[in-house]
């Protein structure tokens, strides 16, 4: 500020402080077939009715609308979903107006059998030029989804290469049904187009999805394709691939070893948690013991739900059908974070499962006491409560592992912490490397932790007993600054869920008179 008169002057300075936000905790992505919609995408759904609009709604050959269904009906917030497909003839329906220099290409936006049911026409009513001529290569185009309804009308588009609304820009941005399919026409429409069009072709793809359309495709993670695809999505906080296809029995296809490992890895990366469902194989308790003890997966950034559950299904007249219980248990997840926190065990008699009917395999005390210790979370009932989840352990949670983080929500709240500050202190970047920056970061930090600690998120009285934060001349070395390091020391206390409650009781001997 620059004192050129006698007076007063106001300068406002900056307080150093910089809030740092708490990212959302229960976003969770699924993977899987369906009927219509983009292709190694993710799409954002805030509801059930988005699913059913950007990809067909439910499928008796696909477990995915079953489990985003599920989801939602516990109370689930934001899905992100990639669709994945394996290709077969003929499999992407195409429409052809005209014919020879005036053909205009059409194909669905999307491969499956919902394309055959397209229609297309187009029609000369445009507008005319300044001086009352008409444009030869302005025509309006007109596109029904018979099944559903839906209309999409694109006015005054051109197939010439310099116009401002060439018509395979234009639908590329616009439409949600089809898209340019080969050259642009050279010569205005014929008459014979002006008539409705029929599709040619249109299926589902090959049934048999593998990891070869999940993770293993050529070049899908340069290309963020598949799994991959969430590459381009900000933020999930939990992971969902059901069996491959169909509903129903024990005739629904696993995912693959391959696939699964992939994911936690991947998920890991990302600061996800991956929640798995229980193979086929598991059709018994000593079943389930025994693979969970031994070959089945380990990870801290995973944990696997037992048994299925079977609900009635709407395509089948109601019937009571199984179900992977991944998408339900990923509700109630993302419901326990939005009552409790995410530090709250995702178990317990508030941990219900609404709609679901009965469990694929009813599980007594006894047996939920022999899968527990080795990292099995485990659905029941509860009398006066219904179905709820009674289990909050990591695929570390095994007692012989003996991890520290054997709990879900321990592991999930050092997750939301990381990646809460990794986004929050993003302005320190560049910031000279000296003691007013490592105060600033030990008070914004601080803060954040702070208001963790005043929700109930730690153990300890106050909050030096809850957590520190250490950023000083101690953790950043003189070699650290020439390096260009700055060293920041995060520690918590965790709250870690009731898993056993043990009442003592005693009786009071008869007081014998003195």
């Amino acid at each position: 500020m620059q004192l050129s008169y006698p007076g007063v002057y106001v300068e406002e300075l900056s307080s150093g402080v910089r809030t740092i936000t708490g990212v959302p905790t229960s976003v969770t992505a699924f993977i899987g077939r369906a009927l219509r919609g983009p292709l190694h995408k993710p799409v954002t759904l805030n509801s059930f009715a988005d699913f059913e609009r950007a990809f067909g709604g439910l499928w008796q050959e696909s477990h995915l609308g079953y489990s985003v269904r599920d989801f939602f009906q516990q109370g689930g917030g934001t899905a992100l979903v990639v669709r994945v497909h394996a290709g077969a003839t003929s499999d992407t329906a195409t429409l052809a107006l005209g014919a020879d220099d005036s053909r205009l290409g059409l194909k669905a936006a999307s491969p499956g059998a919902w394309g055959s049911e397209l229609e297309a026409k187009v029609d000369k009513d445009v507008r005319p030029n300044a001086d009352g001529t008409q444009d030869p290569t302005l025509f309006n185009l007109t596109v029904t989804d018979t099944a559903t309804g839906t209309v999409e009308v694109f006015r005054n588009v051109s197939f010439a290469t310099d116009a401002a609304r060439r018509v395979d820009i234009v639908l590329a941005a616009e439409s949600t049904l089809v898209r340019v399919d080969g050259a642009l026409p050279t010569q205005p429409q014929s008459s014979a187009s002006v008539e409705d069009k029929a599709p040619d072709g249109g299926n589902d793809g090959d049934p048999a999805i593998t990891a070869v359309d999940i993770t293993t495709g050529a070049n899908f993670q340069a290309d963020k394709r598949g799994l991959y695809a969430l590459e381009h999505a900000d933020l999930f906080n939990l992971l969902v691939i059901p069996p491959y296809s169909g509903t129903g029995d024990l005739g629904d296809r696993d995912v693959e070893s391959v696939v699964v490992t992939e994911a936690i890895r991947y998920a890991t990366d990302r600061r996800a948690v991956v929640i798995l469902d229980p193979p086929r194989s598991w059709a018994t308790v000593d079943a389930a013991k025994a693979a969970a003890d031994g070959t089945f997966t380990s990870s801290r950034n995973a944990a696997v739900y037992f048994p299925h559950v079977r609900q009635p299904d709407p395509l089948r007249d109601n019937q009571v059908m199984r179900f992977a219980p991944s998408g339900a248990v990923a509700g109630a997840i993302a419901r326990t974070d939005a009552n409790r926190g995410v530090w709250k065990a995702p178990a317990g008699l508030d941990a219900t499962l609404g709609g679901v009917t009965e469990l694929a395999l009813p599980l007594t005390e006894g047996e939920i006491g022999r899968l527990n210790p080795v990292g099995v979370n485990c659905l029941r009932v509860a009398p006066g409560a219904g179905h709820v989840v009674w289990g909050a352990r990591t695929r570390n949670g095994s007692d012989r592992i003996a991890s520290e983080w054997k709990y879900l929500p321990v592991r999930r709240t050092a997750l939301f912490i990381e990646e809460s500050l990794f986004r929050g202190i993003q302005w320190a970047v560049f910031e000279p490397n000296d003691e007013p920056l490592w105060a600033q970061l030990r008070l914004n930090i601080g803060a954040f932790l702070n208001n963790l600690f005043r929700q109930g998120a730690f153990q300890g009285k106050t909050p030096r007993d809850a957590y520190f934060v250490k950023c000083d001349a101690t953790t950043t070395t003189q070699t650290d600054i020439n390096l260009g390091v700055v060293n920041i020391l995060v520690g918590f206390a965790p709250l870690k869920p009731a898993e056993f409650v043990v009442l003592r009781l005693q009786q009071i001997a008869g007081q014998i008179p003195a």
